[in-house]
């Protein structure tokens, strides 16, 4: 055992002894843990699932005791890399999911940082509102991850981001102070200096840092929809309200860990209309949102034909792709109005003006809305795994400029591909100028690393020299942080070092994001250092994955679909767990971290993974639900082959297994078998006897069987 295993050990037992959560220390749930959806991979000290505030209190005590960083997680599907540190993991997601209050007269909704984007609203529509953000995640994204993101979504276009949204956050610093943050006028700041405090100190030192960069804030920051990127200066200038939680929002856990949020809800239009304008390419819709803008929508979405043709190679959504007008590019506006005539009123005008395009079609029907948007959710899902080409991957996916220079943004990130062989399809929020695209980046060599970082840099200069923004939803984590000095000078660089210092003295959330950077091309999942091995031949074809169980492992990029109840099938273990290792996300993780072989075996007896394995129903719900294909039920019985090859197996899988050639025996005589296997002790002890749940009634076998019966 290694000094840091026996400190893990140490820091582990310390936390099982105070805390009433889960603390998840193991080489499994290390190794669960080490990627989120983006290109990152960071092996965690361990995880920690809080029950309350007093766990976290307790879990960043100990973590004081031991040196030891921290890191906080929502849905784990941040596409930067800002869910995934050298540290120690504070899952909020599994416990802390209550919904405290929804005040329908003020409009305010105070919850848990695990509460599901999803479940708020399910909750505050029953009272006509709803949070107006709503990421493509949204059916399983946490409030805390979209907080500590500033995430955005379509409905952006409306009612703002995040940090539109949010009027006061409770939150914890790594030192153990509880902060109630919020606005606050010059009264409110003299009063926390009267009272002194945490508070107080806190907000001096934000007061200095602002008054010393105003004026480089203002002339700096753009003033475009969508700046995701950097903190939230601008929040503390005097003209915004000093507003202390906002300028917390999107901070990526560098700062502190949120522990409640008041949120501010918006009125739900009661009908909803879709209007869908087609364009001869992706870049003429581009060049006509600024005039679909003026007809007040609630969003405006747009994707290309290139997503379209991969949508069709991977089959997803087929039914759906009928309902688009003829086009190569398409932008969807959605309107809406409490009265049905309004709604129909004003699609109907943006109908009929149709700016720029060549073809149109409007939707009043709700399961054909539901199509239309199922189209433009399947981006991340249509374009990650391409059958017959190499995966794409992000990297340079959610920048942000202008919407009047989106056009110009488009075309010469298309004329970058050019340059570097890549190519990508656009899918996003084209109303806020916030494009997504996935590329077939070379991240696994020397060569395609270096034309990765030169390819960035290019693109960043061009986002920046439109006036843009390096992230317009995503983030900055690893991926972008390492450019802010592109987008922002290295003065407001510094004052972000300032602003994470007045939280975090200690430097221990979430390091290396946003503040003193990681690059943006190392500590990749697939970099140069990435292994790949095979276990030996399989036993399954795996034809879509070349034969390569590794390859099919890869296949999962952490979207999360299967971490949520009311999805279709998947997954239903995790439904009754809450346990990240028992989705299929988990699974496929602790798979293909099984061919890395660093924090668990690279055999086929991985202990670990017959652990992950031993709850999967082999429903083959994933197979059908996850959006890259996931087939863990396949993959099960691949490793299983393997894992009991010269060994005996569990009793049930004997007395299942070889249920055709029992029914051949209890065939000849049907009676006997039905009365030995009843509901009696003799029939419980029998199925006791092997390995199946004694409570579990037997099928019954026809006295007559159907072949002699046809006979």
């Amino acid at each position: 055992m290694t000094a840091s295993e026996a400190s893990r050990r140490h820091v582990a037992a310390d936390l099982s002894r105070v805390i009433a959560g889960d603390v998840l220390f193991g080489e499994a749930y290390r190794a669960v843990y080490a990627t989120d959806s983006s290109n990152y991979r960071h092996l965690p000290v361990g995880v920690v699932c809080p029950r309350s505030e007093d766990d976290i209190l307790e879990t960043l005590r100990i973590c004081r005791e031991h040196g030891l960083a921290v890191t906080a997680r929502g849905a784990g599907t941040s596409l930067a890399g800002q869910a995934c540190n050298e540290a120690v993991v504070i899952d909020c997601s599994r416990h802390l999911t209550a919904i405290r209050s929804i005040d329908e007269t003020a409009r305010l909704a105070v919850v848990e940082p695990g509460v599901v984007l999803d479940d708020l609203r399910r909750h505050a529509e029953r009272r006509g509102l709803t949070f107006g953000p709503d990421p493509a995640t949204h059916a399983w994204c946490t409030i805390g991850g979209m907080v500590g993101n500033n995430s955005c979504g379509t409905h952006a276009l409306s009612t703002g981001k995040t940090v539109d949204n949010v009027e006061r956050l409770r939150a914890i610093t790594y030192r153990g102070e509880a902060l109630e943050l919020g606005p606050m006028d010059e009264e409110a700041l003299a009063s926390a200096r009267r009272a002194g405090g945490s508070l107080a100190q806190l907000a001096a030192s934000l007061s200095a840092l602002i008054a010393g960069n105003a004026d480089l804030v203002r002339a700096r920051y753009p003033q475009i929809p969508r700046r995701v990127s950097g903190y939230n200066l601008d929040e503390l200038l005097p003209e915004r309200g000093f507003h202390l939680a906002r300028a917390l929002v999107g901070s990526e856990s560098t700062c502190a860990l949120v522990t409640e949020a008041t949120l501010r809800l918006s009125k739900s239009p009661r009908h909803r209309r879709l209007v869908v304008l087609a364009y001869p390419d992706v870049y003429v819709a581009a060049d006509h949102v600024p005039d679909v803008l003026g007809f007040g929508l609630l969003g405006l979405e747009g994707f290309d034909e290139v997503l379209i043709g991969q949508m069709r190679a991977a089959r997803l959504n087929l039914g759906d792709l009928p309902l688009l007008p003829a086009g190569g590019g398409w932008l969807v506006a959605e309107l809406g109005a409490d009265e049905a005539a309004e709604a129909d009123s004003r699609a109907g005008t943006l109908a009929r003006a149709a700016p720029g395009a060549s073809a149109v079609a409007s939707f009043t029907r709700p399961e054909e809305q539901a199509g239309i948007w199922r189209i433009r959710e399947s981006g991340l899902g249509a374009t990650a795994r391409p059958p017959g080409r190499p995966p794409n991957l992000e990297g340079w996916e959610d920048a942000a400029v202008a919407p009047e220079h989106l056009g110009e943004y488009l075309r010469g990130i298309r004329s970058l591909w050019g340059e570097y062989g890549y190519s990508g399809a656009w899918y996003g929020h084209f109303g806020q100028g916030c494009v997504h695209t996935r590329n077939n980046f070379d991240l696994a060599s020397e060569h395609g690393l270096r034309a990765y970082r030169s390819y960035v840099e290019r693109a960043a200069d061009l986002c920046v020299s439109l006036g843009g923004s390096l992230s317009g939803e995503h983030g900055d984590g690893q991926a972008r942080s390492e450019l802010l000095v592109k987008m922002f000078g290295p003065e407001l660089v510094a004052a972000f070092g300032a602003f994470k210092a007045a939280f975090d003295p200690d430097a221990k959330m979430n390091p290396g994001r946003i503040v003193d950077p990681r690059p943006f091309d190392a500590d990749l999942r697939h970099g140069p250092a990435h292994r790949r091995r095979s276990l030996g031949p399989t036993r399954f074809a795996l034809r879509a994955d070349g034969g390569d169980l590794q390859r099919a492992a890869d296949r999962c990029v952490g979207v999360g679909r299967c971490r949520r109840d009311d999805l279709g099938v998947m997954c239903p273990s995790y439904r009754v767990t809450r346990d990240e290792m028992h989705s299929t996300r988990g699974r496929a993780k602790l798979l293909a971290e099984v061919f890395q072989g660093e924090v668990t075996p690279a055999t086929w007896r991985n202990d670990d993974l017959f652990e992950a394995l031993e709850l999967c129903l082999s429903c083959k719900g994933c197979a059908v639900d996850c959006p890259t294909k996931v087939d863990m039920a396949t993959y099960k019985s691949e490793f299983l082959s393997h894992y009991y090859e010269g060994r005996l197996r569990p009793r049930f899988a004997y007395a299942l297994g070889l249920v055709p050639w029992w029914l051949r025996l209890a065939g000849a005589a049907p009676g006997l078998a039905n009365a030995l296997l009843g509901g009696h002790a003799l029939g419980r002890a029998l199925k006791r006897a092997a390995g199946i749940s004694p409570e579990r009634p037997a099928p019954r076998l026809a006295p007559v069987g159907f072949r002699r019966q046809l006979r």
